[in-house]
């Protein structure tokens, strides 16, 4: 396997496991076992932005991508379709923070509204990371060939210069912490609902 394909099946199980908090949080509330910190929510929404929105599919689509969209019209079809979503992706987390805002608002009456938001958020961009991965990669790993996978893997060692690489991974450390101080266990080691 490449290095790129499993830099980016590593940072699927970091956003996977973001969007298994969220959805365990709300699940929690929906069942009247806890109220939840809307902090916690807010830091997650904000760790998909900042990660996947920025940093994660850029380098998709940048490298991974490109190389695929000159492999024959179905290579073409897929990567159009995957492009598409990350460019809806924006949209969607607007729409979850926006719920979250008038949940803070406007109390438990706009819970259920979050809620759906969440479990349509999360189940969409987890049906975007299967057909990545289902579909997606193993295309790239019969039409790409050694020289494409050297260039891709270079590209995602090189695309970001060393010192904005320390000071995101501090960035993201300090977010992770939080998230982890914020959620109540199981997710993490804040106040117990």
């Amino acid at each position: 396997m490449s290095k790129a394909l499993s830099i980016i099946r590593d940072e699927h199980r970091s956003i996977a496991a973001i969007m298994h908090g969220m959805d365990y949080l709300v699940s929690k509330m929906r069942a009247g076992r806890a109220a939840i910190d809307p902090r916690v929510f807010r830091a997650m929404i904000y760790y998909l932005d900042t990660f996947s929105e920025r940093v994660h599919h850029p380098k998709e689509d940048r490298y991974l991508f490109s190389a695929m969209r000159n492999r024959g019209a179905e290579a073409q079809a897929v990567v159009a379709d995957l492009e598409r979503e990350h460019a809806m992706g924006g949209d969607a987390l607007r729409h979850l923070e926006q719920c979250l805002v008038r949940y803070e608002e406007g109390g438990a009456k706009e819970f259920p509204a979050f809620a759906r938001a969440v479990d349509k958020f999360v189940q969409e961009y987890h049906a975007h990371m299967r057909k990545e991965e289902d579909v997606a990669f193993p295309m790239a790993e019969r039409l790409l060939d050694a020289a494409d996978w050297r260039a891709i893997d270079r590209a995602f060692e090189e695309n970001r210069d060393p010192l904005a690489a320390a000071r995101d991974t501090r960035d993201f450390d300090k977010l992770f912490d939080r998230i982890v101080n914020l959620a109540p266990p199981p997710i993490g080691v804040g106040p117990d609902a």
